[in-house]
């Protein structure tokens, strides 16, 4: 049985954005356009569609661009949370951002993934599969072939009853790949560093072995806008 979908979402936004230089010199990888409208926008743009209400953004990179972008947004409130003084990888990004974001259920989201709809929107498939009495992570899902930028052995295996385990090894192909969206109990962090950078991987792998990791496929086509080339093969496709 699902429980109630999130209203707040923490939106990873604050990296270099190294693979998209040069577009990244002079602007965060956030505020690349694509098709005419930036990767924080469209991201955005579909959490107030699925209801979220709130969203914390953490910026690092052209900090003070992002502020004044993210200022015009009217149809959510938009929080802050500063990097500027270290980048903290995405268990550390969401640790600082906690007392922002709440003891509910979050979405996270990272700018970088956009979709073609194809059936039932992801994040409502999120929404429809969630169910915090069985689950600590939810993360969205797109099967291997089902998209672009789908690189490497990194991905994931996942049984009958929807729960993941991870795997970075080249055989057997894992056949689901995380999109970088997912649904979160800030909870999972209470065992984490208190400051600091970290990586949420030691996080999925705890709750991997609890049995509390699960995962969520979505319908749609997947377009991981990682670098200029990427960016130019979804901008054809959304056009």
């Amino acid at each position: 049985m699902s429980t109630a979908a999130p209203k707040t979402a923490m939106v990873l936004a604050a990296g270099l954005g190294t693979r998209m230089r040069p577009l990244t010199d002079a602007m965060p990888k956030a505020l690349i356009p694509v098709a005419g409208r930036t990767l924080i926008d469209r991201v955005l743009d579909k959490l107030v569609e699925a209801g979220v209400t709130r969203a914390v953004v953490n910026v690092h990179h052209h900090a003070d661009q992002m502020e004044a972008h993210l200022a015009g947004r009217r149809d959510l409130e938009v929080l802050i949370s500063d990097e500027r003084a270290e980048l903290l990888d995405s268990g550390g990004g969401i640790q600082k951002a906690r007392p922002l974001l709440g003891e509910d259920p979050i979405f996270v989201a990272n700018i970088d993934s956009l979709w073609i709809d194809e059936g039932e929107p992801p994040l409502e498939t999120l929404k429809r599969v969630w169910d915090a009495e069985r689950m600590d992570i939810l993360l969205l899902l797109v099967t291997r072939g089902h998209g672009i930028g789908f690189e490497g052995p990194n991905g994931f295996f996942m049984d009958a009853e929807g729960r993941l385990t991870h795997s970075v090894r080249p055989e057997p192909p894992t056949p689901f790949a995380n999109i970088g969206f997912g649904v979160l109990k800030p909870q999972v962090l209470a065992s984490s560093p208190n400051a600091g950078p970290f990586s949420i991987l030691p996080v999925w792998h705890r709750l991997q072995a609890e049995g509390r990791l699960y995962g969520a496929v979505m319908d749609a086509f997947w377009m991981h806008v990682g670098d200029p080339a990427a960016r130019e093969a979804a901008e054809a496709r959304l056009r």
